[in-house]
């Protein structure tokens, strides 16, 4: 599961061909050994938990880079490599 970015303590993933599990583009998100799953471009929590402080920082960031992120899941839909988005500065 590749890494795309990194900030603030938190590691955000994607998977290849995650198509199936939860249907829509998503994330997968670490911060102190809980994970997360977070939609793009919406930033909707859909599985696990993160500190409120750290998931509101994730969806600015995730607004900032909606592009990005859809370019990198339709590759990773593909199974191609992803390519790395610079962190929340």
């Amino acid at each position: 599961m590749p890494t795309i970015s990194l900030f603030y303590g938190l590691i955000i993933r994607m998977l290849y061909m995650d198509t199936q599990q939860h249907h829509l583009p998503h994330l997968h998100v670490e911060y102190q050994g809980v994970q997360a799953v977070i939609t793009i471009p919406d930033g909707d929590l859909i599985e696990g938990q993160l500190p409120p402080k750290k998931l509101r920082m994730l969806q600015a960031w995730i607004a900032i880079h909606e592009e990005d992120l859809m370019a990198d899941w339709a590759l990773a839909a593909k199974g191609e490599p992803v390519f790395k988005i610079e962190p929340l500065r």
